[in-house]
């Protein structure tokens, strides 16, 4: 099944967890798509079966707290950030719930953390204005940025080149073997003064960069010129929230919530708004990505939601 402007028109809430007391704030997706992990404000990861649409397992983590959940390449073992006793990146197994390292580093919240796309290596970026570079081998930093400001920051799909924006004005694109002499690339975008980035993402195909913000607009951006490509709008973000936005697995289409619980989608060719989605969210939807390898979208607040297209093409 192609993913076609029709099958996102009919894109629904299949099923809907109730499994968390609080807020879910990160959701990751295994690379095979088999499986969702997601972190919550109540301090508990849980696993789900996306094959059956079941829950299959929860994890607490009472002591550190837990944000940002991502799995490494194991689908046995995750990177999270901590919320509580300090900024420290705890990598998991998730086989017997035991940490197997520590990443100690970063003075303030860690804000954002991505995992290499093609080998161990890890980025994380923290409201201590630093990004730091990591090896999941080593708990010692293997790479340390210090910026002018809060930093977002991602992979490209080929996991040769990382993008980092600065300041909510500025993204600079780093070599990874080389990151150190400074960026090969910096592309300065008009500043928002209604909203701050809050998060960055190649397109699966590396040819676009989505820039997410607190405010009711996302920004897209040629990954190559930093040519601004389309602007969207039209959503709800009332809050000041940062509301996560993620491409379709063929770079086509790009999908937000919003603080009144209706999802958006977007053409990323055209710019054009294709579906204003009705999800049973009571709360703002802050955290939404579509499966990697099958026709699932995954959106959630304090509920889980699974979506599936209605339609057979």
């Amino acid at each position: 099944m192609r993913l076609t402007d029709n099958v996102v028109r009919n894109l629904r809430v299949a099923k809907i967890f109730r499994e968390n007391t609080d807020r879910v704030n990160s959701i990751d997706f295994s690379a095979n798509g088999e499986t969702l992990i997601s972190s919550s404000d109540d301090d508990s990861i849980v696993i789900y079966d996306c094959l059956n649409g079941t829950p299959k397992r929860t994890l607490n983590s009472k002591k550190y707290g837990v944000d940002l959940i991502r799995y490494t390449h194991a689908v046995n073992a995750a990177l999270h950030s901590s919320t509580k006793v300090d900024d420290t990146i705890r990598y998991l197994s998730l086989h017997d719930n035991k940490y197997i390292r520590y990443f100690p580093g970063h003075t303030k919240k860690v804000v954002t953390l991505c995992m290499s796309p093609i080998d161990d290596s890890f980025l994380s970026g923290s409201l201590d204005k630093t990004i730091r570079l990591w090896d999941l081998r080593s708990q010692n930093c293997q790479g340390l940025m210090h910026l002018s400001g809060r930093p977002v920051a991602s992979f490209d799909p080929e996991g040769l080149i990382f993008a980092a924006g600065i300041n909510s004005e500025t993204v600079k694109l780093y070599d990874l073997r080389s990151f150190d002499r400074g960026p090969f690339a910096a592309f300065k975008l008009p500043q928002d003064k209604e909203c701050d980035w809050t998060g960055i993402k190649f397109s699966p195909d590396g040819k676009l960069i989505l820039i997410s913000t607190n405010g009711p607009v996302l920004r897209l951006i040629d990954a190559f010129q930093g040519t601004p490509l389309q602007n969207f709008t039209g959503f709800a973000n009332n809050r000041g929230l940062p509301l996560e936005a993620s491409f379709s697995p063929d770079s086509q289409f790009v999908f937000c919530g919003s603080t009144d619980g209706k999802v958006h989608s977007w053409s990323t060719e055209t710019g054009t708004k294709l579906a204003i989605l009705q999800a049973d969210h009571p709360g703002p939807i802050q955290n939404l990505l579509f499966n990697p390898k099958y026709m699932m979208m995954a959106s959630a607040c304090t509920n889980m939601a699974f979506w599936l297209p209605l339609v057979d093409e």
